[in-house]
């Protein structure tokens, strides 16, 4: 069963770290290699966009870059599994196992962008409320730079799978997502792709069950904040 939509009490820039959290996780859905990116990319940096809006805040392009965290897919097991497919055909044999192979790696690549954009985006909406980036700061990549690197130490400290398997077990119930995965495998595999779906509806509700996770793991992101102040303020 899904967790209950979130109550009416959970922070407007938690629900939006939700919302953005979302959109990367489907990015890898897009079956046009570097157009995955670019989509990440767009996402990150339009949560940062709106993080600070959320405060009266902007950045010049080069503190908002720094401030997104890019995350590019070079290497991971499903382009290197999609090299090889390309090279060997693997299609025309074990077509059935080729298949769940290809849509267990392709979901793991999506939680993997999903929990990398909820991760980065709560603690960013966290050093945001702390005032560690005033609109001075902002003015230059310096101080961006050092939250982005207490963000990547934070997250690299603390263990990620119980957030992991909760992202695993909503996207794999999400009708979106696997229409959205039928539609990516149909086209990796040759068939011709049709226009992308356009379900605000069920990714607004994806979003809204993500929030509700979020708040009911409320100590698991209290150790994180915590790691992020340690990190920050070390030398």
């Amino acid at each position: 069963m899904p967790p209950p939509f979130p109550p009416l009490d959970i922070p407007a820039p938690v629900r939006r770290v939700a919302t953005h959290a979302v959109a990367a996780g489907l990015t890898p859905l897009v079956p046009v290699p570097f157009v995955d990116d670019y989509a990440l990319r767009r996402v990150r940096e339009d949560m940062v966009r709106s993080l600070l809006a959320e405060r009266g805040l902007s950045a010049p392009r080069p503190t908002l870059r720094v401030l997104a965290g890019l995350h590019p897919r070079e290497g991971s097991r499903l382009q290197q599994l999609a090299g090889k497919a390309a090279l060997l055909s693997l299609r025309l044999a074990w077509r059935k196992s080729y298949r769940r192979l290809i849509t267990a790696l392709w979901l793991k690549d999506c939680v993997d962008m999903a929990s990398l954009c909820l991760h980065h985006g709560y603690l960013l909406q966290y050093a945001l409320e702390r005032g560690d980036l005033p609109a001075h700061a902002l003015a230059t990549p310096d101080t961006a730079r050092r939250v982005q690197a207490a963000i990547h130490a934070a997250c690299a400290e603390l263990d990620a799978r119980p957030i992991n398997q909760a992202l695993r077990r909503l996207w794999a119930g999400s009708r979106l997502v696997n229409e959205a995965l039928s539609e990516a495998l149909a086209h990796f595999q040759g068939a011709p792709l049709r226009p992308h779906l356009d379900d605000s509806g069920e990714e607004t509700s994806l979003a809204e069950r993500l929030a509700a996770v979020l708040w009911e793991e409320r100590g698991y992101f209290l150790t994180l904040e915590s790691l992020y102040t340690k990190h920050l303020n070390s030398p």
